[in-house]
């Protein structure tokens, strides 16, 4: 992807807006059975797309049953698996600063797998269709949630909702330079570190000139 259409900023612009309404979506269905399907699917979804014929032949012919609501419910489901994953892969984590808490979520999150990285620009395909937007939306705020609660943040109420706001946009950022320049892992931390410092800058020019809605340790404490 050496460019990104507009249509998939515009649609990762009203995922962030989603996060303002600071209500959590239902969650997805979950069971070993759709997870190993998932997993067999995502490691030739970036060369085969998803769809349900590619989910049968490489999970077997019944497979189709485990997401009745379709591709779309199963590229949802793949993302809500990627969270729980990045959730596992940090709960042994003993970073005491925050920034770096969520440093480390959003890399994992995001690795620098191409196999990964190519179903993603294969998925987005999928969320960018009209029956796709709401999932993706509903999606991005599992995710951002998830990148939160793997950062170990209890906070609640306007902080709560505000801190997603901000993570949101940083995240999606990242995102977009994940889907273009993600294999460059090197290149892919310095970007996030960047994104991290910005938003510690704004925080501190808020908190010096008066804006009392972000604290400094909002996201980069």
């Amino acid at each position: 992807m050496s460019a990104l259409p507009g249509k998939l900023e515009q649609t990762l612009s009203l995922a962030v807006a989603t996060l303002a309404v600071g209500v959590m979506p239902t969650p997805m269905e979950r069971d070993a059975e759709r997870d190993q399907a998932l997993r067999k699917l995502a490691a030739v979804a970036g060369e085969c797309g998803w769809s349900m014929h590619t989910l049968r032949s490489v999970a077997g012919p019944n497979a189709d049953l485990l997401f009745p609501a379709g591709v779309v419910e199963v590229v949802e489901a793949w993302s809500d698996l990627c969270d729980r994953t990045m959730l596992e892969a940090m709960q042994d984590t003993f970073e005491p600063r925050l920034s770096q808490r969520v440093r480390q979520a959003i890399l994992l999150r995001l690795p620098p797998d191409e196999q990964r990285r190519l179903a993603a620009q294969r998925g987005m395909a999928v969320f960018m269709s009209i029956r796709g937007q709401k999932a993706f939306r509903r999606s991005w705020v599992r995710t951002v949630n998830a990148i939160w609660q793997a950062a170990q943040d209890d906070s609640t109420g306007l902080t709560y909702v505000s801190k997603r706001l901000t993570l949101g946009g940083l995240y999606a950022s990242v995102f977009l330079y994940w889907l273009s320049r993600g294999s460059d892992s090197a290149g892919l931390e310095a970007f996030v570190d960047r994104r991290l410092a910005d938003v510690l800058r704004i925080g501190r020019l808020k908190a010096r000139f008066g804006g009392a809605a972000a604290k400094p340790e909002s996201v980069a404490g």
